[in-house]
């Protein structure tokens, strides 16, 4: 049985029988990696606290699939220094997604997804720490004692950087190379054959020009650590993957139609555009006020949904220099991009199979734009060949004193991300001319 309710609590979650199976599931995890051992309480020592944490996965059509309970610790506990030192771990730009959806578009291979479960339980700490026994799942005997950690646990300050360095440990050791640019991007070549693999934290997506590397890695990769084989490619970081046979379309419907939904809009009236052309907002002093937590909660939500529409980047990044004490105005354009979605929930970006695969970049630059700051506003897209990878419309640092000179911040913003996407292309053994 799949509970549907989320509980708020360690005592709600107790009495349902799901939710038990789910924190037992959950422990003989850390039993099989040998994450901790039970010890006296040590003297001069900080423990951490640790806590439950209930989620439902949902499938990509928003069914529950799955109850998750997750232990943490209170890693706000934590002291630089005594607890913890190194924190950093590199994650996977959203571009680097997108291009790596190109390529396998461009060469026709299918994508692959897994999922490490209870990944931060395989990364290896240096430093000594300790944390109390959780909740709801005391030793009776031994209530005093608490856990020594052999291995990270979620909500550690230094676990993701201890998950990372155990992964790539790992291929690096099984005859990938890492990126010189993407560190969270592994390849390995096999005659004229090449295996592409992108980590974004315990989610992993991996493709090849020879179907046989794919089952090779799978095996390669369960035979280390527990996995979960998800099939091809279809749901990732919020974005909905479908891949035909000629091509991969991306597009967030379901979660513009929880958007709309959470916001009531989803009956509002159809806009054909984001923002009508003549709309300049500014402060609007004399305005009245609405609320900001609202205001400021449908701007993030809609900053998430430019991962795949760059249709509404412009009005978005306008409505949101206006965060802080948001007028009725304001408020207003927000709720047209809204009406827009209403009518475009299935937008997407399509990737043709077999197109080529040139690098091309534009740019443009709104000169005095701005009417509160009097700063130019930069545009500037790239494509691999009809591939639209990577996009951005945001206010300029500086005041531009000429149309000639704000031309010039744009293109030389557009031409630094060009030069990543060049070298990013160099970890998939391409080497592009760029166009402009």
């Amino acid at each position: 049985m799949i509970s549907q309710i989320e509980p708020r609590s360690i005592n709600e979650a107790i009495t349902d029988e799901s939710w038990t199976e789910a924190m037992k599931e959950e422990l003989l995890q850390f039993e099989k990696n040998e994450v901790w051992n039970l010890v006296p309480l040590p003297q001069n020592h900080s423990i951490i606290g640790t806590r439950w944490v209930f989620r439902n996965k949902l499938d990509e059509n928003g069914k529950v699939i799955r109850n998750k309970a997750r232990l943490v610790a209170q890693g706000y506990n934590q002291q630089e220094g005594i607890d913890y030192d190194e924190t950093f771990a590199p994650v996977a730009r959203l571009e680097a997604i997108r291009i790596l959806l190109a390529y396998a578009s461009h060469k026709c291979f299918k994508l692959f997804q897994m999922d490490v479960k209870s990944a931060f339980l395989n990364g290896f700490l240096n430093e000594e720490v300790y944390v109390h026994q959780p909740p709801g799942f005391i030793d009776q005997q031994k209530p005093n004692h608490v856990f020594k950690l052999t291995k990270a646990l979620y909500g550690l300050k230094q676990a993701p950087r201890a998950w990372y360095e155990r992964l790539s440990s790992f291929l690096l050791e099984n005859g990938f190379s890492r990126g010189k640019i993407d560190t969270t991007l592994f390849r390995k070549i096999d005659k004229h054959d090449l295996l592409i693999v992108q980590v974004y934290v315990d989610d992993i997506i991996f493709g090849a020009t020879n179907e046989k590397l794919c089952e090779e890695f799978s095996e390669l990769m369960q035979s280390e650590f527990e996995m979960s084989m998800m099939g091809e490619l279809s749901f990732f970081l919020g974005l909905q993957v479908k891949q035909h046979e000629n091509g991969i379309f991306i597009s967030q419907e379901k979660y513009i139609k929880d958007l709309l939904k959470k916001y009531k809009m989803n009956e509002a009236k159809i806009m054909s555009t984001p923002m009508h052309p003549s709309t300049s907002l500014d402060k609007d002093e004399k305005g009245k006020d609405v609320s900001e937590k609202e205001y400021r909660g449908m701007i993030g939500s809609l900053l998430y949904l430019t991962a795949s529409r760059p249709d509404i980047v412009f009005s978005v990044g306008l409505c949101a220099r206006f965060q802080t004490s948001p007028k009725e105005s304001h408020l207003t354009a927000v709720k047209r991009i809204f009406r827009y979605l209403v009518g475009t929930p299935d937008v997407g970006l399509w990737y043709q199979n077999k197109s080529h695969f040139e690098l091309k970049a534009f740019c443009d630059a709104d000169y005095a734009g701005d009417k509160v700051e009097r700063k130019s506003t930069s545009g500037a897209c790239q494509f691999l060949g009809e591939a639209l990878v990577s996009w951005c419309c945001r206010k300029q640092n500086t005041i531009a004193l000429s149309t000639t000179e704000a031309e010039y911040v744009s293109a030389a913003t557009c031409c630094s991300q060009v030069i990543w996407i060049k070298n990013q292309l160099e970890d998939f053994s391409l080497r592009k001319e760029t166009c402009c």
